[in-house]
């Protein structure tokens, strides 16, 4: 599968344009990003790449300091040398380590998951996926059923299993999400995951105990109740892909599914939430 890669450059003291940025392309469908230097590069599916949506994009006031520096399409075997310049390990409250087949092992850590992320999102890199992968790690899973929806690599579904869960489910719509769970699942030793191809349709055929959707605001809100009507009675949905500004939407939403709010954790203005 090709990609298109997009440089963007910013200007000093643009944090806050940056965080703004990378989850307005999400919202068109950019899976990768990295930042480095004052300038993000992201990644998109070379099929899903619109140059117009990406103009319009750039012409809002709060994106004017920004600008395209460049635009080039990849051939499938450059992602991994790609990632692999640039993937480093991520801990996790001293407990879960995310690293790639080329990192050293670290015996003294509890949790070691191998992620091979390709074209997929998901390596704790990005503050929602560190923010899920906490918050789970403060759960008891064990015997109690877990769906990752919108898996990516997969590595809440895994560290899921890994905390005693079972069954767990791991779905996804993109196809090479879910031939990059496959592996990762494989390579952690936790074939027993179900990878699924779908959307929150797969739901309707599954009862879990707890539910986890990292995926964006406008997602989560479509989706939503799709996942209420999964959820086992006394079952937990942890969410995140969101700003803490969106917090109120999306707590209004569960509410109004009946859903109880239970806490929230905020790292660089993203947000998770336990219902």
């Amino acid at each position: 599968m090709d990609t298109v890669s997009v440089v963007f450059s910013l200007p000093e003291g643009s944090d806050l344009e940056s965080e703004l940025l990378i989850y307005e392309l999400g919202g068109l469908g950019y899976e990768g990003f990295v930042e480095e230097n004052e300038k993000i590069e992201a990644y998109i599916i070379a099929d899903q790449f619109n140059k117009q949506h990406l103009e319009a994009l750039l012409q809002q006031e709060r994106f004017k300091r920004l600008f395209v520096v460049s635009i080039k399409e990849h051939k499938e075997q450059n992602w991994n040398a790609l990632w692999e310049a640039s993937y480093s390990d991520v801990i996790i409250n001293n407990r879960c380590r995310v690293r790639a087949p080329f990192h050293e092992v670290r015996p003294d850590i509890e949790f070691d998951l191998l992620i091979e992320p390709r074209m997929s999102f998901g390596t704790a890199h990005h503050e929602t996926t560190h923010l899920m992968i906490g918050l789970l790690l403060e759960l008891q899973l064990t015997d109690r059923s877990l769906v990752d929806m919108g898996c990516g690599t997969a590595v809440l579904a895994i560290l899921g299993r890994k905390l005693g869960a079972f069954p767990v489910y791991a779905i996804d719509n993109d196809e090479w999400a879910v031939d990059n769970a496959r592996d990762n699942v494989q390579l952690n030793n936790t074939g027993d995951i179900s990878v699924i191809a779908g959307d929150a349709r797969q739901l309707a055929h599954i009862r879990t105990d707890f539910l986890l959707a990292n995926i964006n605001r406008n997602i989560l809100l479509q989706d939503m109740s799709a996942y209420w009507e999964s959820i086992n009675k006394g079952g937990t949905m942890i969410l995140s892909g969101f700003f803490e500004e969106d917090l109120g939407l999306i707590n209004d939403k569960c509410v109004g599914l009946g859903l109880i709010f239970t806490k929230h954790l905020v790292r660089n203005r993203w947000c998770a939430a336990v219902f």
